[in-house]
């Protein structure tokens, strides 16, 4: 448990126990029980924690104009939508479709329609991912899943040799890159920017269950292969190679699906192709 943590839990115990208290004290003297009204603490400009003084994501009344607009600007983008349920007074149907419209424009596409594993950019990746859909298109919105191990079966032995030891760079900066470039991105994301320096990892990799071999590279996390010349060469072929289509199966989607894949090695990549419909999942994370 971190600082951070510990000092959240012990806040939460310690209000715990004033209610407990207070109750058994309104029951002891024949007094009715308290009726309370509670509302969701407001998360704070990381988007992670409650927003704090003593976890530096606040806003202040007294801060200038200026600096309140710049820590607004930079919430992350899922959390915008805490803040407009709690600090105006849209309705919340009025709320739903400006959600609607972000998700679902034209202007707005998914950044993320390139073959990836998750969050490679991390020293330990997820080892899996569950996908549940929850609102899904009439037509289109399927998911492609790729198989590193039987990419890594077909290579020759020439290329198996080849890429034994070599290390490739898997970069969150280079993922996000599009985000970062955005009015205000590396602002936004300067948090994660920070906490997500770029790692290595072997281009062949051996799964730790099966024992299979994998080629264990992504078009939208793999900066670079180390070693490579400078036409990137090696990485060129090897992202071909594991596109290919008889090394793909297609997810198509209805609602309540359940897709569950090992992130370790299997690829993955969103069709985006159902616009102006709507495709609404739920994510868990498995951690390794």
């Amino acid at each position: 448990m971190t600082l951070g943590d510990k000092q959240e839990f012990n806040e939460a115990w310690r209000d715990l126990k004033e209610v407990f208290i207070q109750q058994i004290a309104q029951k002891y003297y024949g007094l009715s029980p308290q009726v309370a009204i509670t509302f969701p603490l407001l998360i704070g400009t990381d988007g992670k924690k409650k927003m704090s003084q003593s976890y530096d994501n606040y806003i202040s009344i007294s801060d200038t104009p200026e600096n309140i607009f710049g820590k607004i600007m930079s919430i992350p983008d899922e959390t915008m939508w805490d803040y407009f349920l709690m600090l105006t007074d849209l309705e919340l149907d009025v709320i739903n479709e400006y959600k609607s419209n972000v998700e679902n424009d034209k202007e707005n596409p998914s950044k993320i329609e390139e073959w990836h594993s998750d969050m490679t950019f991390k020293k330990n990746p997820p080892l899996g991912s569950i996908l549940i859909g929850k609102i899904i298109p009439e037509i289109g919105g399927d998911t492609l899943f790729s198989s590193l191990s039987k990419a890594y079966d077909d290579l020759s032995d020439q290329w198996k040799n080849k890429l034994t030891n070599l290390d490739a760079i898997h970069s969150f900066e280079f993922g996000f890159k599009e985000s970062l470039e955005e009015k205000g991105g590396r602002e936004r994301l300067s948090s994660a920017l920070k906490e997500n320096p770029p790692v290595s990892h072997p281009v062949i990799k051996t799964h730790p269950l099966t024992a299979r071999k994998i080629i264990y590279i992504n078009r939208l996390f793999t900066s670079h292969i180390e070693g490579d010349d400078s036409s990137n060469s090696i990485m060129n072929f090897l992202l071909d190679h594991i596109h290919k289509e008889k090394y793909q199966c297609r997810f198509s989607w209805e609602k309540n699906s359940i897709a569950f894949w090992d992130n370790r090695s299997v690829l993955h990549k969103p069709v985006n192709d159902y616009w102006p419909q709507l495709r609404r999942m739920e994510r868990i994370t498995i951690e390794s």
